[in-house]
């Protein structure tokens, strides 16, 4: 039903609004415009830092249309790396927090996918199918707006849904009534912790060997590699046919060490995709052993990438992205910029403020100038451009390759069992115990109690209750009450056989008479044996049984609490006769909880250290057996 009413989104995508949470008077539009740009220059050193995996933050003034009044908004498409999302999200958070007249909605195709983090405490009235325009970030805070009208309070889902404007206008009246609970908010910012420092630990910074031309560039735009990334990651075979000839923009003939900035996710999907170069391209690798491989791998990958981009180029001006940074816009930017100490008091000419200045470039041409226009270059004719109007010194550049810094450790790739299992037990609220406190905290008996906690409990079409989540009330069970409801439900003639009923029954010669004969005689059978008697012979046939079973391989499986006397006078009987070990003494009660646990490790040793029932099962009754095979024959 949601699903209806919402607006497609790609699965990749977010999108996110900022709304004035007053209403706004002539003066609207230039208002948010104005906010717009506050916002972007007041975030610019977090976000002319950071790389994104297909389309940056952008916030572009949308026209009121039907009951969506004029906004802030738009659409980012983050790819494979969800921290692009969830980066998002904390922008959003903090804008509402630096201008308090603005409140925040954001969904992607999940729909308001921040209550998934919070599913565990959200109020029983919410769901997807309701939660539309009830969402918002406002003064840096959660806030949930919750049914309050008369047709709300049975909160059917036919009931009228909730409006921008109503939710704007209870937010700019009644915030502290909507404030989401601490729990939902304390997920919410545990997922958010870490920002603004947890960019610099997404980056990861490798030394790559290629061509001169793509180090100027990445010099002035840092931000295409993810561009030439996603061009040689998602490359198709048609791509390939500008690669099987000799390089056009980028010959392998001038060739450079340089240390280039990804993410984390960029640069793994560089590294773990193999991939041969043609020997007509004239990239060549040395042999894996080569101490400068990984360089060259990973240059020429990205050589692959830009040349890629640059093939698909539809031959621009070259100072067609350029002049953005000649107008009005720029240079009210950069004012701002140097308002707020963007610089960093780094003297104008210097190396690290060119380095700057060419990141705010970067950060204007894709997020504020684009914001003004409907048309946006692409990567393959910014790079074409930036080659004609930027000179190269080659010279330059090998004297800087000559210094680089050390490049990142790239250790991280290899998730080890023991960083998986920490990762989840962190998602879960848990803490990991050592291998000690392991074997010190679980106790045979533990395990053998909660199973049989875990076996009395109620299971439903919902699944099965975990000891310490279900109602401890006794289930009670009306069989009038019951009866009379199927009745009901099955009318009065529920008890009559239909023709196809009748036809079996005459087919295998039954018949209401032998019905009769055998009631008659169960009648007769009851009215002379007496509930005592039934049960003392109902325990003799059972004795009797376990005196057969005792003497076969199933009943000698079982540990009882008499084994050892038992095992004693094993030998004589076997010489004696089978019936010996039943006749000669009275059987031994069986262990239970014994071979509960037996079976319980048996399974548990048999999983080899991976997923299975046992383990499941236990983990989920909160009994944590150490990883040990010696436990099975103790």
């Amino acid at each position: 039903m949601e699903a209806l009413r919402r607006p497609a989104l790609p699965e990749d995508a977010v999108r996110y609004r900022l709304f004035a949470a007053a209403a706004a008077g002539p003066g609207g539009e230039a208002l948010l415009r104005r906010c717009a740009e506050l916002a972007l220059v007041r975030f610019a050193p977090l976000l002319a830092a950071y790389v994104w995996q297909r389309q940056p933050f952008r916030l572009r003034y949308v026209p009121g249309r039907g009951e969506i009044p004029a906004h802030l908004g738009g659409t980012t498409e983050f790819g494979d790396n969800v921290e692009d999302e969830w980066f998002i999200v904390y922008l959003l958070r903090e804008i509402t927090r630096e201008f308090p007249g603005l409140a925040a909605s954001i969904d992607d195709n999940d729909g308001e996918f921040l209550l998934i983090e919070a599913a565990d405490f959200l109020p029983k009235w919410l769901n997807p199918d309701n939660s539309e325009n009830r969402v918002f970030f406002y003064k840096g805070e959660l806030h949930i707006i919750a049914p309050g009208e008369p047709w709300e309070q049975g909160w059917a889902l036919s009931a009228p849904r909730a409006t921008v404007p109503q939710a704007l206008a209870l937010l700019s009246t009644r915030a502290e009534e909507f404030l989401a609970a601490e729990p939902i908010r304390a997920a919410l910012n545990k997922r958010l912790h870490g920002y603004p420092e947890k960019i610099q630990a997404s980056l990861h910074r490798a030394r790559c060997f290629l061509p001169a031309g793509i180090a100027a560039v990445l010099r002035l735009r840092p931000s295409l590699v993810a561009a030439a990334v996603q061009a040689f990651y998602l490359r198709e075979p048609g791509d390939l046919g500008a690669c099987r000839r000799p390089f056009r923009a980028f010959p392998a003939e001038q060739r450079v060490m340089a240390l280039v900035t990804f993410t984390r996710c960029l640069y793994a999907q560089l590294v773990q995709q193999q991939f041969v170069p043609d020997r007509r391209s004239g990239y060549t690798l040395p042999a894996p052993a080569h101490p400068q491989y990984r360089a060259c791998e990973l240059g020429m990958k990205l050589a692959h990438g830009f040349e890629i981009l640059c093939s698909k180029s539809s031959k621009v001006a070259p100072d067609a992205k350029r002049n953005v940074l000649r107008g009005p816009l720029w240079e009210r930017f950069l004012r701002s910029l140097k308002e707020k100490d963007y610089f960093k008091g780094e003297m104008e000419g210097s190396a690290k403020y060119l380095e700057l200045l060419h990141m705010a470039e970067d950060h204007f041409q894709q997020s504020v100038a684009v914001s003004e226009s409907c048309d946006e270059v692409s990567p393959g004719d910014e790079i074409l451009a930036l080659l004609q109007t930027t000179p190269i010194d080659l010279k330059e550049l090998e004297r800087e390759a000559a210094c680089l810094p050390a490049e990142d450790d790239d250790s991280w790739l290899d998730m080890t069992p023991g960083a998986l299992d920490q990762m989840l037990k962190e998602t879960r609220n848990e803490s990991l115990p050592s291998p000690n406190e392991e074997e010190q905290n679980y106790g045979l008996e533990t395990v053998a109690e909660s199973m049989k906690a875990f076996v009395s409990k109620v299971s439903t079409h919902e699944g099965a209750e975990l000891p310490w989540s279900s109602d401890e009330s006794q289930v009670t069970f009306d069989v009038d009450s019951f009866t009379k409801a199927l009745d009901r439900i099955l009318g009065a003639d529920s008890e009559e056989l239909d023709s196809d009923d009748v036809d079996e029954e005459e087919e295998f010669g039954f018949s209401d008479e032998d019905d009769e004969e055998l009631d008659a005689g169960n009648g007769r059978q009851e009215q002379k044996v007496s509930p005592e008697e039934l049960v003392g012979s109902l325990k003799a046939y059972m004795e009797e049984m376990d005196r057969e079973l005792a003497q076969t391989n199933v009943g000698k499986s079982f540990s009882s609490h008499k084994r050892g006397a038992s095992s004693v006078g094993a030998a004589p009987c076997e010489s004696a006769g089978p019936d010996c070990g039943a006749e000669a003494a009275e059987l031994a009660a069986l262990d239970v909880d014994m071979n509960l646990v037996a079976n319980l490790l048996e399974s548990y040793s048999a999983q080899a250290g991976l997923a299975g029932p046992t383990s499941s099962i236990l983990q989920s009754l909160g009994v944590n057996l150490p990883e040990s095979t010696e436990l099975t024959g103790s």
